[in-house]
This record gives C-alpha cells, sequence and structure tokens, in this order.
C-alpha cells in the first residue's frame, strides 16, 4: 500500500486486529512461547517465536487469499504478511535479547570484583563450563579468556573472548592483557605429566589453578547444579599413568574363592578389600586388631551395596590361637597378609615389637596357610626391606625370607615324595614397593597439616628421596602379583622416577599461593633414626627378571636353607618375647647381614662390617 494513509480506510481494520491478535494468540499457547524466562532466552526459544510467525503468516495467508472475512476483498495481502513478519519478529526478539544483555551487563558489572579466570581447553565441555559458571549468580569468579592445548587456536576468539595457547610465553601474554589470576581445568582432561608441567609454569606467574569437577556431577543435581571448583593436589601432580589389568586368570582364580586379607583395616588392605570385592569372591574375611578402622570399612563394602559377603574379624595376627580359630571357621583359600607395622622411627625405638608383629605374625600366619590348605599366601612388603638401614625394614626382609625358604621347603619335600602326592598346598609369593600416596603417617598428609597451621614444614634432610605409587596402583599390582606367581617369588613393582622430598614440600608451598622461606619455612631436622636417604627395590636390569607385565618385575635374591632359617627366627622370636632389645636386633644382623644401621643406637652391632 506504499504507506498510503486513504488506502487504509478500505481496510475492516477493527476485524483485522481481532484476527490477527486471535491467531498469534492460540498459537503463543499452544507453543509455549510465553513460558521461557526472558533473561534467559535462548535458540529454542528463538526457535518458537520464529515457528510462531511462520506458521501465524500461513494462517493469515490462507484467511485473507480464501476471503473467508470479505468476500469482496483479500484483507491480508501477501506483501503486508511479509511486513508484519519482519516487523513481529524483530520486536518480539529485540526486547528478549534487550532484556537477556541487560542482565549480562549488570551481572558484568557486578562482577569486575571476581577473579578473573581462563579455562583450559577449547572443547564443548570448557564452553558448557564458561557458559554454566556466567549464568551463575553466585560464581565468584569470572571467565575472561580460554587457553588452548594446541597452537592452532592460538590468536582466536570464542564467544568473543580470546584464545591463548599454553606455552610460557602466550601465558605470560595472558596474565598481561587479561589479569588472569586462575586457571580452571577440567577434571576429565590433562595427565598427570601435562598437569605437572602446566601448574609449574602457573606458579611461576602467581596464576592459582584449580580443577572442575566433572559436569555429570553437577548437572545431574548432585551439587546444587553449581559449578564446583576444587584446589589441585599434590597428589594429582605426583599420579601415573592409569594401570589398566584386564588378567581373566586373576578373575578366575578369584571368583568363588574364600579370602582372608590382614591388617585389612589398613591404608594397602583396605584398598585390596575393595578391589577384592570386584572379583566376585565367595566371602572376604577382613582381619585386624584396629576396631574402629575395621568397622568403617565393614560400613563403607555395605554401603556400596556390595554382593560379597563381609566378615569383620577383630584379631592380632600373633596370636595363634585366635588365627588357628579363625582358619578353622572360615578356610580361606587365599590369604593377602598385609598386617605389618611399617613406621620406621617408632620401631627403631621397640625393636622387639617389630619382630613380633612382622616377623611371628607372618610366620604363624604362614604355618596356619599351610596347616589349612591355603592355595595363596601373598605377602606385602616393602622397599626398606632391600640392604635395610633399620629394624623395620630388617624384619620385613626376615618375614620375606621366611616366606620364600618356607616355599622352597615344602616344594622340595613334595618332589621326594613322588609325582603321585602332587604339588605343595601352599604357594608364598612375595611384592615389594615403595611408599603410597595418602597412606596413614605418609609424608603428604603430614605436610597439608602442617601447611594449615601456617608451617613450617619440616623435612629431615635436603637430599632425602622417596618413591611414590597410589594405593589403588599398589594394590592393583599386589593382585596382579598374586595371580602370576607360582611360589617363592619376591615381585618388585615399576615405582617411576624417585623424588625428592624437600622438592615436594616447597611445591606443595608454592601451589598454596605462598612462598617458600618466606611465607612459610622449610625447616631441616635430620634423619630419623634408621632412616636412609634413598630407598632401593633392586628393581633395575642386573637385578631383576621381567615378566609379561612391564611393570611387575621379579627380584634375583639368594636362597636359604628352612631349616636353618627356621630355627634362627625361632631363636629371634624367643628374644622378642623377652623384649630383649639389642640382643634381639643383634639376632636380626645375623639373619639379615646387609642389615647396617644408620643413624641408631644399634651402629655399635656394625663394628668390624664392611659396608658397601
Amino acid at each position: 500500500m506504499n504507506f498510503d494513509v486513504e488506502l487504509y480506510t478500505a481496510f475492516p481494520l477493527r476485524t483485522i486486529g481481532i484476527t490477527v491478535l486471535a491467531v498469534n494468540l492460540l498459537l503463543s499457547l499452544l507453543l509455549h512461547t510465553y513460558r521461557g524466562i526472558v533473561r534467559f532466552t535462548s535458540l529454542v526459544d528463538i526457535g518458537r517465536i520464529a515457528g510462531l510467525n511462520i506458521i501465524s503468516c500461513l494462517i493469515l495467508f490462507s484467511i485473507g487469499y480464501s476471503q473467508v472475512l470479505d468476500p469482496q476483498l483479500n484483507i491480508f495481502p501477501i506483501s503486508v504478511i511479509l511486513i508484519n513478519f519482519f516487523i513481529g519478529s524483530f520486536c518480539l526478539l529485540s526486547y528478549r535479547l534487550l532484556v537477556k544483555w541487560t542482565f549480562k551487563y549488570y551481572n558484568n558489572f557486578r562482577s569486575q570484583s571476581r577473579t578473573r579466570a581462563a579455562i583450559y581447553y577449547t572443547g564443548h565441555t570448557s564452553l558448557m563450563l564458561r557458559k554454566a559458571i556466567s549464568d551463575d549468580p553466585e560464581a565468584d569468579v569470572r571467565i575472561t579468556a580460554f587457553l588452548a592445548d594446541t597452537n592452532a587456536h592460538a590468536g582466536k576468539s570464542i564467544e568473543g573472548l580470546p584464545v591463548y595457547a599454553s606455552r610460557k610465553g602466550q601465558l605470560f601474554k595472558m596474565v598481561k592483557e587479561g589479569k588472569i589470576s586462575l586457571l580452571l581445568i577440567p577434571n576429565d582432561h590433562l595427565d598427570a605429566a601435562h598437569l605437572n608441567e602446566l601448574v609449574e609454569e602457573c606458579i611461576a606467574l602467581n596464576i592459582k589453578v584449580q580443577k572442575i569437577i566433572p559436569v555429570n556431577q553437577w548437572t545431574e543435581g548432585s551439587i546444587n547444579n553449581s559449578v564446583q571448583l576444587k584446589d589441585i593436589n599434590i597428589e594429582d601432580l605426583l599420579e601415573r599413568s592409569v594401570i589398566n589389568i584386564k588378567n581373566p586368570q586373576l578373575s578366575k582364580e578369584l571368583k568363588g574363592k574364600s579370602i582372608l586379607v590382614t591388617g585389612a583395616a589398613g591404608s594397602i588392605g583396605s584398598e585390596i578389600v575393595r578391589q577384592l570385592v570386584n572379583y566376585e569372591p565367595s566371602v572376604i574375611v577382613l582381619c585386624d586388631k584396629a576396631e574402629s578402622p575395621l568397622h568403617e570399612l565393614e560400613l563403607e563394602i555395605s554401603e556400596n551395596d556390595a554382593k560379597v559377603p563381609i566378615i569383620p574379624y577383630i584379631g592380632d595376627v600373633c596370636d595363634k590361637v585366635r588365627m588357628q580359630q579363625l582358619f578353622e571357621i572360615y578356610a580361606p583359600t587365599i590369604v593377602y597378609h598385609a598386617a605389618a607395622y611399617k613406621h620406621v622411627p617408632m620401631m627403631e625405638k621397640n625393636p622387639s615389637i617389630a619382630v613380633m608383629n612382622n616377623v611371628l605374625g607372618t610366620k604363624i600366619v604362614a604355618e596356619l596357610s599351610v596347616e589349612y590348605g591355603v592355595e595363596k599366601f601373598v605377602m606385602v612388603s616393602t622397599d626398606k626391606a632391600v640392604n635395610p638401614t633399620n629394624v623395620m625394614g630388617a624384619s620385613k626382609r626376615i618375614a620375606e625370607i621366611f616366606s620364600q625358604s618356607f616355599n622352597n621347603y615344602l616344594n622340595e619335600k613334595y618332589q621326594k615324595l613322588g609325582p603321585v602326592y602332587g604339588t605343595p598346598p601352599t604357594r608364598f609369593i612375595t611384592t615389594r614397593f615403595g611408599n603410597v600416596l595418602g597412606s596413614n603417617g605418609s609424608v603428604i598428609p603430614r605436610f597439608k597439616q602442617q601447611l594449615e597451621k601456617g608451617g613450617p614444614l619440616t623435612v629431615t634432610h635436603p637430599d632425602i628421596t622417596r618413591y611414590f605409587m597410589t594405593i589403588p596402583e599398589a594394590c592393583q599390582l599386589v593382585l596382579e602379583a598374586g595371580s602370576m606367581g607360582q611360589g617363592g617369588e619376591i615381585f618388585v613393582f615399576d615405582m617411576g622416577k624417585p623424588m625428592k622430598i624437600a622438592e615436594l614440600a616447597t611445591k606443595m608451598i608454592r601451589m598454596t599461593g605462598k612462598e617458600p622461606g618466606r611465607d612459610i619455612q622449610i625447616v631441616y631436622t635430620g634423619l630419623r633414626p634408621g632412616e636412609k636417604l634413598y630407598e632401593e627395590l633392586l628393581n633395575n636390569a642386573e637385578n631383576t627378571l621381567p615378566t609379561y607385565h612391564e611393570k611387575i618385575m621379579i627380584a634375583k635374591v639368594r636362597t636359604f636353607d628352612f631349616t636353618e632359617v627356621s630355627e634362627r627366627v625361632n631363636q629371634l622370636i624367643a628374644s622378642a618375647q623377652n623384649h630383649y632389645l639389642t640382643p634381639t636386633v643383634a639376632r636380626m644382623k645375623e639373619l639379615v647381614p646387609e642389615f647396617i644401621s644408620k643413624n641408631s643406637a644399634y651402629e655399635e652391632l656394625d663394628k668390624g662390617k664392611i659396608t658397601m
């Protein structure tokens, strides 16, 4: 009509207005376009509005050309319908976008004081996280950049935010231009090696690094639909590649069997129990003398709806009568012997107790295993048993010697009896590894406690070095080694590269945003009794034999005559039962000639020995 006002008089404007209003109102009710919250307008809302306008135009077109309302006139010519479509769409969308942008501007104005953060990775997960954080009015961070895992995206932008590459020069540029003080990493991204490298660079630039809990945990309402952040732990940086053990022989060996785990309430024993449940044994007996931790473990397994019967059994492995009762009632087929005292300084002060628990306890459980026809006895040992410098390590080495020589004695005995008697009823297998992350009394929990108190962090020596392994990884390897063992082997695990404890302390301080030596001190207290600077595993090619698993090797160690070992062990136990301290340690050194005390009251006993 070319905007000619006089032509409007020819049209029934009241009828047109009522018709258009009725059609749009009906379509709005049918398509629910009124339900969307204006400030949260999304593509779904835009699609509904576009659909409403298109259908409305088609209905008006049909009404006009059918001349239902006016037989003499097409009251809805196509030009008017098109103009109505564009004007209606523009007004409806402009209104919604204006409200959305107003709220966004208001939120950005409010968030000026929030921590400026970047999200690592430019994939779909990171875009979801950015939207979730931006839409959360309670969030105390503001996303202002992305950090790409490749250089290809550097210099580009995503949703109006700059993208930087994860290399040092670009990180510095990100901090300078974007004033970034926080880097967020999706929890399902980045392996430990790359994470370690990235954290080191961020620490140098005073950028705090946090992980974002996986999306599926906060989209399902489990944590109030709010993005959850957590600090990077030192365990995240020390964790190694995940071990995937899919050994059908292990499943076959454990399924339907009665299994005993001694020391079940400890950090290693409890994780062995958690993993054993997955293999569906007929029953798992949890033996420990620590009542409360044992109770907590039983509750944990029960709450996880385990289909396997769990029997908590309070007992001391040194109590032969109590242990005999256990074997008589539950008749275990496989024994995982993790019960032991492990703290080096404590055992150095109490050598008789170390012998009683670590040697006598192993002897009693081993002998009962043979008496009651146990198929496999798997002992958990330690790297401190290699060339021991302390009572604890020596006691574990004696337990290894007893188990290994007992296995060889049984083999020789059955070979003499002939093939009619078959193979020995019990095979003894030893597994040996170093420190595990997060175990009871380990260095990392202690450092965390000291950090909470504001320091200082205490380290015994600037050069003290230790291997580290995660508890689940160690226990997986224990189960795997136990499965592959044929009897008499001492399996050692690939512990990776050792780490200086002082460097560990420094990194933990910096990860809290503080500076070592300025904000929190590191104090060197001197080596503790029996402690040595470097642990040994004998895991090099000269001292080990390979197995089909690249992380498990067999240690080449000398064999012992069981008759002689048994007699000396009995003498050692008799001395320990009387709690003679120096005589007990002296007998330990006779059994383990390489046992050379370090920083200990028992160094006098080593005079005349040739040390390596």
